[in-house]
């Protein structure tokens, strides 16, 4: 009942002891030392019940016996070795919880995969048209702001589209913080026209661009619940007439991001932020600038300042500001 009053257990029970060992420690100390008969008398219990308790009061390591004797440790020296053995013993529980929750992920997506085997087949739209790609990832972005597109490009066909009519859209949407993009390109697109431009709005807005030699084919996830294939996994958009699956199913997203992220570790920034944006803006915080000044000083967005020191410490392998700055003197970047 609500009314009811609480019961206040023995702080000692916390350590192992019972109410009746507490008692028998208690008598322990007063007398100091003393046999069994004696402190089975002080108990008024048994001898062979008394005999028991002391048994375990020895294994706890609170008391000693010699020679029939029973003699009191000091309760600080005592209990606190006690105390000391409860808290390692916690400490491991504590290990093994964290273990245990660092297993929710897995258990995450074997639930994810279950739920989707018994609803049947993958939900798989098969969609048509460029216009309708990149419009489609940006409604994506309205219903639920905040999405992570990420997308691999594979050619220099689909860079040419992409930097001709897409980019527009999917920078203006990264300006409204709708979406943020990650992209991987082939180097060998670099240099086509426009490429340089917008790949550098498409960062300065907030989003992240990184080169390799060869993508394996087109494919991007929105979010955690969509993902686009293309009609024949290894080809361009443009020679399949801009046809692709887009397929809502968290355990394909799942595995799309997990495959990007192997490429993303393999990519490496674009050459024109692996110098002089990334050495700028370390230049002028080892000179004591903040962002906001930084900010005004090369005319760029803060945003665009915070990115910069973001690829620096990606590229330089540091762990902070303060690290990448050390690293990019050592490097001779800052000379």
């Amino acid at each position: 009942m609500p009314n009811e009053p609480r019961t206040v257990s023995d702080p000692f029970e916390t350590l192992g002891l019972d109410p009746a060992q507490t008692a028998l420690y208690s008598a322990v100390l007063r007398l100091h030392r003393a046999t069994r008969s004696d402190l089975a008398q002080a108990m008024d219990g048994p001898v062979e019940k008394v005999g028991r308790q002391l048994d375990d009061l020895v294994k706890l390591g609170v008391i000693d016996e010699q020679s029939g004797e029973y003699l009191a440790r000091h309760p600080a020296a005592a209990l606190g070795r006690v105390i000391a053995a409860r808290l390692d013993r916690l400490a491991e529980e504590s290990r093994m919880i964290d273990s245990a929750l660092g297993s929710i992920r897995g258990l995450i997506r074997d639930y994810d995969a279950g739920r989707d085997y018994q609803s049947g087949p993958f939900t798989v739209e098969l969609v048509s048209g460029a216009d309708v790609l990149y419009e489609s990832v940006a409604g994506m972005a309205v219903q639920a702001p905040g999405l992570e597109l990420l997308t691999a490009v594979p050619d220099e066909r689909t860079m040419t589209d992409f930097v001709r009519k897409f980019a527009d859209l999917w920078i203006d949407a990264q300006e409204r913080k709708l979406l943020t993009v990650h992209a991987i390109v082939p180097v060998n697109t670099l240099p086509l026209p426009g490429v340089r431009d917008q790949l550098t709005r498409l960062v300065e807005s907030g989003g992240q661009v990184r080169t390799m030699d060869r993508v394996p084919s087109w494919f991007m996830t929105v979010g955690a619940e969509a993902a686009g294939l293309p009609a024949l996994w290894g080809g361009n958009l443009p020679d399949l007439a801009y046809n692709f699956h887009l397929v809502r199913a968290p355990v394909v997203v799942g595995v799309l991001q997990s495959l990007f992220g192997e490429l993303w570790g393999r990519a490496v920034p674009l050459p024109w932020y692996r110098g002089g944006g990334m050495v700028q803006v370390l230049r002028l915080a080892a000179q004591g600038m903040c962002d906001e000044s930084i900010a005004r000083q090369l005319g760029v967005s803060v945003r665009t300042v915070r990115a910069r020191f973001a690829d620096a410490i990606a590229e330089l392998g540091a762990q902070s500001r303060f690290h990448a700055g050390v690293e990019a003197t050592r490097r001779g970047w800052l000379s």
